[in-house]
């Protein structure tokens, strides 16, 4: 595949903190590289980079010519009082297009998003919407090489498959930074990781996650096998050197030196090897209650829409329920019920005697951005009060891998992630017998997250989960309870069988898709061909049997033995197959649309 873009000698710093150097890396056609590394390590910052929206300090990066670049960050902005087809319709290049072509571009990429209304505001979407629209902006642009951070934050359950099949499907190359594993596992097919543990300070992989992780296996262990014996062997030159070779020859200035050597190159395995990772366990009580909430049957409505009715369940000690819907159908209100900070329209919600309970909130409006971040840890002088005991605010931060050089600097100053683990920092400052979390997992890196997931696992108290991370929902949740939006809900053993009920569902219905059609306005009358479509019309059959001998070359390139002895050169062929002869079908479906417009 041919070079999109490359870059070598890559550094950043901020300050006096170095976020990487030397970093160099090749992004080429058709490709999408998944980019992970622990929070601070510079991920976003090479994005910007990468994408020409910010300079590094050194290093060059080179671009093939005329190539045309989206970058999608993690909060998108609009210009006040835009509507959405404004916004798309800004973004548009191409100026060549004439104004029927320009409306069709722009309405095929609302389309595309799931917009079925040009009109909307930006200011009235909700985040995963506007989401969407942040992505939509840049197809319109038609590029090259799309840049996403963090795309899925935000977005629901079915939002994170449009995204996933729109980019597996998607002729431009991408470079997706993501903390979503299953995301990452389902889209990519390439990995990279930023970190220090590395000697490149980058270490990349052919495949999905899952196969990043067990090279990522190899490589650790093998450099943990070269630590171990460059150890052995540094301990038997410096007990050499404290014997005091007597003899200065030329020998043993070199044996001198080499062992020099030696001990440098220790040193920076070592340094590399060092790992911090944030401590999570939050505080229980003690409390032996077998009920420690009960929901008898509450209702709610928002909006004039039914979220809920008639809902009712209980909680106990060790039961973690994750909370499943899409967005707007009531997850964020049911854990403000709980948490007691809103009422139910109707039903009762019973808390056990002097019910402790912890809140986050997905907003995080608990931390008062304008504190600094010893006081948002949730200091008292120069202490906090973790389980009876005080310790000192350093400690405490290292816990959470802030150093003590942070501690005066304001909330506001800190990345998503950060901001995270100071809320948690300072939820676990409080022992609680009920856990409500919602997005916890939002701009956390992947070490963080499995920690979390760990101290959330072995949590003795309930626990009530919202998330869209399907990888922690399915390791942390005992149970799970779909919401629909429209008053339904379910309980459910886990994730994929809630999905599957719900496409159930939706198969189980002809009589709404027969009422839906029948409700549609009649189909406007035939036009006659525009002239662009009767160009197409007229070199279709050309461009059909131009895709069928492509896809016949590709299906006897499978049963070259060169190929079907290589099973990563297979599974690409394969690939490639697969996107023929979808290209194929498309082409069909298309001259035959044109055929019936045209009689």
């Amino acid at each position: 595949m041919a070079l999109l873009a490359s870059c070598t000698g890559l550094s950043k710093s901020f300050g006096s903190r170095l976020l990487f150097e030397n970093i160099a890396l090749g992004i080429s056609e058709g490709e999408r590289l998944g980019l992970i590394g622990p929070n601070g390590a510079g991920k976003s910052t090479l994005l910007r980079i990468l994408a020409g929206q910010l300079d590094s300090d050194s290093g060059t990066i080179s671009m093939r010519r005329n190539t045309r670049v989206g970058y999608v960050p993690q909060d998108a902005e609009f210009a006040a009082g835009q509507t959405v087809y404004e916004v798309v319709a800004g973004a548009i290049r191409d100026e060549h297009l004439d104004d029927a072509e320009r409306a069709a571009r722009i309405n095929q990429t609302l389309g595309r998003a799931g917009f079925t209304d040009g009109t909307l505001r930006t200011e009235s979407l909700s985040g995963g919407w506007r989401r969407r629209l942040a992505i939509a902006r840049e197809l319109a642009a038609d590029p090259d090489l799309l840049f996403l951070d963090e795309p899925t934050n935000h977005l629901d359950f079915e939002g994170i498959r449009w995204l996933e099949r729109l980019l597996t499907g998607a002729a431009f190359a991408s470079v997706v930074v993501s903390h979503d594993r299953y995301f990452l596992d389902n889209v990519v097919n390439d990995m990279a990781e930023i970190a220090r543990s590395y000697p490149e300070g980058i270490f990349r992989v052919e495949g999905g996650y899952s196969r990043f992780l067990e090279k990522k296996e190899e490589f650790l262990l093998a450099q943990a096998s070269r630590q171990e014996a460059l150890a052995n062997r540094v301990r038997r030159e410096v007990e050499w050197l404290r014997r005091g070779p007597k003899a200065r020859t030329g020998k043993s200035r070199a044996r001198i030196d080499d062992a020099g050597r030696l001990i440098r190159e220790l040193g920076e395995l070592e340094s590399r090897a060092v790992k911090g990772v944030t401590q999570i366990d939050f505080t229980a009580t003690e409390r032996r209650t077998k009920r420690l909430l009960t929901v008898e049957g509450i209702s709610k409505e928002l909006g004039g829409r039914t979220l809920f009715r008639d809902l009712t369940f209980a909680l106990g000690p060790g039961m973690r329920l994750g909370l499943l819907g899409l967005n707007g159908t009531g997850k964020t209100t049911l854990l403000r019920i709980l948490a007691g900070e809103i009422a139910p329209d109707a039903g009762t919600v019973e808390r056990a005697a002097a019910l402790r309970t912890v809140y986050f909130d997905q907003a995080r409006e608990q931390l008062d951005r304008s504190q600094t971040l010893r006081e948002g840890l949730g200091a008292h002088g120069d202490h906090v009060i973790y389980r009876d005991r005080p310790i000192h605010v350093a400690g405490w931060a290292k816990r959470f891998l802030f150093d003590s050089g942070q501690l005066d600097r304001p909330i506001a100053s800190l990345s998503g992630g950060e901001q995270a683990r100071v809320l948690i920092a300072r939820l676990m400052l409080q022992p609680a017998d009920l856990l409500l979390m919602d997005e916890p997992t939002n701009d956390l890196d992947i070490p963080t997250l499995e920690v979390l997931e760990d101290s959330l696992t072995e949590f003795p108290g309930a626990l009530v989960l919202v998330t869209h991370d399907r990888f922690l929902l399915d390791r942390v949740s005992t149970a799970v309870l779909g919401l629909d939006g429209n008053g339904g809900a379910g309980i459910f053993a886990d994730y994929w069988q809630w999905e599957q009920a719900g496409q159930a569902a939706e198969e189980a219905r002809p009589e709404k898709k027969e009422s839906a059609r029948a409700a549609a306005p009649a189909p406007p009358p035939k036009k006659k061909l525009s002239y662009l479509e009767a160009r197409e019309w007229e070199g279709m059959e050309a461009r059909i049997l131009e895709a069928e001998s492509a896809l016949e070359a590709l299906r006897a390139g499978m049963q070259a033995p060169d190929v079907v002895s290589d099973g990563a050169r297979l599974h690409e062929c394969y690939r490639k197959m697969q996107a023929a002869e979808a290209e194929v079908e498309a082409l069909y479906a298309r001259w035959a649309e044109l055929e019936a417009k045209r009689g």
